[in-house]
């Protein structure tokens, strides 16, 4: 017979379950407070990550323990944030836990908590506890706009409350492949976008620049992402899928106005790579931590100007490359008088933070930030990064139970 009495441990994250469909988000705060307390824990932080991706913010609720912002990159929470790993910090008083929120391998934030121990059990129950408390953030961040005020560091323009609400979760992390993301400036953005989806086997990947800046730019960008995701869904070919954003571009803003794009398809399962460029640089391909070129390939012309049927680039990739996705306003932006960027100081760039920082999401957000700060923190065009991991393998192991 198996036992089926409730233990401790479910009866803790049951509650949180149980009640997880009808609570209030203002009281989400109280609730875990309590959990955590159940397990002898005090001094709760939950703590979300902000829209630049450079601190951890404080979320405000009753029995939390509110401090200053956490700096990504220095801090012990930032650790556990980038690393998508528990962090245990001995402090006179016991230890303090930072337990990253995972919803999917989203990092959402951490939730940070002291105990006067902690022993295997805690940790395991925790960890799984931190699971669910991101799930249910996830879940009422739809529908409250507390954890998007949190997450704000400045004024946020509305072109960019557009493009924020467009974008699926900036990162996205399997045992065959990882993706991440990052829009600058991040308060400001108004025409660049990504998007992607993994369908089985199938990584769907566009990145688009739309161009002009302000709301002009935002709405021929939410045109194009949803007609990228229409055509996407209709399980229709990269060629058939330029034709059709083309179309959607032009028929809504007229023959003056355009996007330029780059679609591609990842088979995580074999590493085979399709690729359609509408005016887009070409991408960089990395192994080994090392810019080995770039993929170039025939490009047609941005969509919205009735280009010709793209030719289809093929790329077979090797276990641990990356490919390195950018708009051009990463590369062609410079000071006044001064010289572009360019692709060459990008190179270098990359290189550098490849050996420095591990993991897709730490390498995109420092080499932004990196580039954002060589070009004096200033920007006046849109820049976009979106990194893929292919890893290979398979991912059925995590469908059994043993």
């Amino acid at each position: 017979m198996v036992d089926r009495s409730e233990g401790f441990g479910e009866r803790l994250l049951g509650v949180l379950l149980d009640r997880a469909h009808e609570m209030p988000p203002q009281l989400i705060a109280p609730l875990i407070a309590e959990e955590v307390a159940r397990v002898g824990g005090h001094d709760v932080s939950i703590l979300l990550q902000d829209y630049g991706q450079r601190v951890l913010v404080p979320l405000s609720g009753r029995r939390l323990t509110v401090g200053e912002p956490e700096p990504i990159g220095d801090s012990h929470a930032g650790t556990a944030f980038l690393q998508a790993t528990p962090v245990e910090v001995p402090q006179a008083d016991g230890v303090r836990m930072y337990l990253p929120l995972l919803d999917g391998s989203d990092q959402v934030g951490v939730m940070a908590l002291t105990l006067d121990t902690a022993d295997d059990d805690d940790r395991r129950l925790l960890r799984r506890l931190a699971g669910l408390v991101a799930d249910m953030l996830v879940t009422k961040h739809s529908y409250t706009d507390q954890f998007f005020l949190a997450r704000r560091r400045e004024p946020m323009s509305v072109a960019a409350e557009i493009q924020w609400s467009l974008l699926p979760p900036v990162a996205m992390s399997t045992p065959q492949v990882a993706v991440a993301g990052i829009l600058e400036p991040a308060y400001n953005v108004a025409g660049d976008s990504f998007d992607y989806a993994l369908n089985d086997d199938i990584l769907h990947v566009a990145t688009i620049d739309a161009m002009g800046h302000g709301l002009d730019a935002a709405n021929m960008a939410t045109v194009a992402i949803g007609a990228y995701r229409h055509a996407r869904r209709a399980d229709i070919g990269l060629s058939e899928m330029y034709a059709f954003m083309d179309r959607a571009i032009s028929d809504q803003f007229g023959p003056d106005h355009f996007v330029t794009a780059q679609m591609m398809r990842l088979n995580v399962a074999t590493g085979h790579l399709q690729r359609v460029n509408a005016g887009h640089p070409a991408p960089l391909l990395i192994r080994d931590h090392q810019v080995v070129r770039q993929l170039e390939s025939a490009t047609t012309l941005p969509v919205g100007l009735g280009g010709e049927q793209p030719r289809i680039s093929e790329q077979t990739l090797q276990r641990g490359d990356r490919v390195l996705c950018f708009t051009d306003g990463l590369i062609e932006e410079h000071e006044a008088g001064g010289e572009q960027f360019g692709v060459e100081q990008l190179i270098d760039w990359v290189n550098s933070i490849e050996r420095a920082e591990k993991g897709v999401r730490a390498v995109a957000r420092s080499l932004s930030h990196a580039l954002l700060e060589e070009r004096g923190g200033t920007t006046s065009d849109d820049a976009t990064l979106f990194l893929i991991e292919w890893r290979g393998g398979a991912a059925d192991h995590l469908a059994t139970l043993d």
